[in-house]
């Protein structure tokens, strides 16, 4: 069977891991989280999303100070 990958916009991809779509840019900026361009913007796989949720974000999660 193959399984078709699902690409999510910024917006989308910042919902699905629970954080700001200023973070997913930053991260998708820095090489942290890998984005594809389309020719409406740029789009996160589902792949990628699950890696991310996978290892808490450890990689790109802005840290608290405090």
């Amino acid at each position: 069977m193959n399984a078709k990958t699902t690409f999510h916009t910024i917006p989308e991809s910042a919902w699905i891991l629970g954080v700001s779509r200023n973070t997913v840019s930053r991260a998708i900026r820095t090489g942290a989280l890998r984005a594809t361009l389309c020719r409406s913007g740029l789009r996160v796989s589902s792949t990628e999303l699950a890696k991310a949720l996978q290892d808490g974000g450890a990689a790109w999660k802005p840290t608290t100070s405090g």
